[in-house]
C-alpha cells in the first residue's frame, strides 16, 4: 500500500492561528505550563509562537499530536466536552475494517463516534450517489473549536484513504465557521478548497469512493494508529491549488529554490503575468511563496541534519550566509545554530523514548511512566 504522508521531501506547516484552538483546549485540561512542556518535546520553542506570523512545521505538529494524545489520556486532546480515551481510535478502526463497503465503513465510524461524543454527532447519509458526513451540533449552545471540527473531518477522510490503500477525492468540504484569516492552510489539510459558513461542517464523499472494497486487514490497525497523524493529516494533493504546484516546483525542480517567476511559468505552461495575477488571486505573491518554503525547510533540514549552516543559507537560495541568519532570526527569534540545538534535542530525546509509545511519549513530555 502506499504512504499517504505528504509529498516526498516536500516540507509543510501550519500557522500557529490555525492550531490555537487546539492548543488552548490543551491548556486547558492539561495546564500551560505543560503545554510548553509538550511543545518543547516536539521542537517548538514557545518563544517562537508569540512572533507575527508564527508558523509550526509539518514534523513537529505530528510529534506534538503523538506526545500530547498519549500524556493526557485524551485521544482528541480536550477538543470535545467529553475525554476520547485512549484506545478510542482503535476500536473506531477495528469497527470498519470488515465493512463490505467504503459506504457501509463510514456509517460505522460515524456510528462509534456518536457513543464518545456529547456535544456533537456525525450523521452520514447517501445522497445523489454520494455520501456526506456531517458534524451536528446536539444542542444550540455547543461550543465551536474550528481546529476539533476541521480535525474531525480530516480524521473522517483520513480513515477512508486508509481503508482504500490512497488518498481519496472529495467532492464538497463546508467549515461551520466564518472564512478565518488563515484559511489558506487548509489547503495543506484538505485535497479541495472548503466553503465557509452556512451550515454545520460537513464533507461530501463521491459515489466512486463509497463503492471501493475495503482493503485493510486487522493486522494492520496498530501501525496506522502509531504513525497517526502522519499518514493523513496533510494532502498529497496539489491540484486545487496554484501555490502549492509553484511551491512544489521550486522544491523539486531542477534549480530549485533559485527558479524565479520566469522560469516556473514556463514550467507550469502559463505567462509571467499570468501566472503572477492567478497568484494574487489566492491571496499571495510568488516571493511569498518561496520565502516561505525556504522557511519550512530551513526548519526541517536544521532539526533534522547536521550540514554547515553557511551550505544551506546557500543552498536555500540565500546570496549570503548573514541574510539567512537574519531571515531565519526573523522567523523564530532564534539564530539557526540555537533552532538546531534545540530541534536536535527534542529529536533526541523522542528517539530515545521508541518515538510514539506510550512509553515515549510521556517520557518526552517530561512524565515518568510506571511500566
Amino acid at each position: 500500500m502506499m504512504d499517504m504522508a505528504n509529498p516526498p521531501g516536500d516540507p509543510v506547516s501550519l500557522s500557529h492561528e490555525l492550531v490555537q484552538d487546539w492548543f488552548a483546549a490543551l491548556a486547558r485540561i492539561a495546564g500551560g505550563g505543560r503545554l510548553e512542556a509538550f511543545l518543547e518535546a516536539a521542537g517548538v520553542a514557545p518563544a517562537m509562537l508569540a512572533r507575527p506570523d508564527a508558523r509550526i512545521g509539518g514534523e513537529q505538529l505530528i510529534a506534538f499530536y503523538q506526545i500530547a494524545a498519549v500524556a493526557t489520556g485524551d485521544e482528541m486532546m480536550g477538543l470535545w466536552s467529553r475525554p476520547i480515551r485512549s484506545g478510542s481510535l482503535k476500536l473506531i478502526c477495528r469497527s470498519v475494517i470488515g465493512a463490505p463497503s467504503m459506504a457501509t465503513a463510514l456509517n460505522r465510524l460515524a456510528q462509534v463516534w456518536n457513543l464518545l461524543l456529547d456535544d456533537y454527532q456525525l450523521i452520514f447519509t447517501e445522497e445523489d450517489g454520494g455520501g456526506v458526513m456531517t458534524l451536528a451540533p446536539r444542542m444550540a449552545e455547543a461550543p465551536l473549536n474550528r481546529f476539533g471540527q476541521a480535525l474531525m473531518l480530516k480524521l473522517a477522510h483520513g480513515v477512508a484513504s486508509w481503508l482504500a490503500g490512497h488518498e481519496v477525492p472529495l467532492a464538497g468540504l463546508r467549515l461551520a465557521f466564518p472564512r478565518p484569516p488563515f484559511a489558506a492552510d487548509y489547503a495543506v489539510m484538505f485535497p479541495l478548497q472548503p466553503v465557509f459558513g452556512g451550515g454545520p461542517s460537513a464533507i461530501a464523499f463521491t459515489a466512486r469512493t463509497l463503492a471501493l472494497p475495503i482493503l485493510r486487514k486487522e493486522a494492520e490497525v496498530q501501525a496506522f494508529l502509531e504513525r497517526a497523524p502522519r499518514d493523513w493529516l496533510f494532502t498529497t494533493s496539489m491540484a486545487h491549488v496554484l501555490a502549492l504546484r509553484v511551491r512544489h516546483f521550486l522544491y523539486s525542480g531542477p534549480n530549485g529554490f533559485r527558479a524565479d517567476l520566469a522560469e516556473t511559468a514556463v514550467h507550469l505552461a502559463m505567462s509571467r503575468r499570468s501566472l503572477a495575477r492567478r497568484l494574487a488571486a489566492e491571496g499571495v505573491s510568488f516571493q511569498q511563496i518561496k520565502d516561505r518554503l525556504r522557511r519550512d525547510a530551513a526548519l526541517r533540514r536544521l532539526s533534522q541534519g547536521h550540514e554547515k549552516i553557511d551550505a544551506l543559507a546557500l543552498e536555500l537560495g540565500f546570496t549570503a550566509a548573514p541574510v539567512f541568519h537574519r531571515a531565519f532570526r526573523s522567523w523564530t527569534g532564534m539564530t539557526p545554530a540555537q533552532y538546531r540545538r534545540m530541534a536536535q534535542t527534542s529529536r533526541g530525546a523522542r528517539a530515545s523514548g521508541h518515538g510514539a509509545s506510550p512509553r515515549g511519549a510521556r517520557a518526552a513530555a517530561g512524565e515518568t511512566t510506571a511500566f
